[in-house]
């Protein structure tokens, strides 16, 4: 991690970090719609244990990264949601 000497710096290496974000939530839809290809129905697709196993892995490595969980676990929840909900809309898409 870069140790920035102002506020211009931070604001630019935060930027670069969500440049990197989106890149890798795109790359995650791009996955959910190919997994939306292989399920039955909508509740197939909203599938909360796994839901809850990929929270359970991130507030793990939020922890081993030292971020508090509580936000990455907030984080992922809205994630999630939002993704199952595109994946619901191309789940009726390609079963249809």
């Amino acid at each position: 991690m870069r140790d920035c000497k102002n506020l211009e710096e931070v604001r630019e290496c935060i930027d670069s970090l969500d440049n990197q974000i989106v890149k890798l939530l795109s790359e995650r839809n791009k996955f959910v719609e190919q997994a939306a290809k292989f399920k039955k129905d909508a509740e197939d697709v909203k599938a909360p244990q796994r839901v809850e196993a990929v929270i359970e892995k991130v507030r793990k490595l939020a922890n081993e990264n030292n971020v508090n969980p509580n936000i990455i676990e907030e984080i992922y929840r809205t994630l999630i949601s939002c993704f199952i909900q595109h994946e619901i809309v191309q789940h009726a898409k390609t079963n249809n």
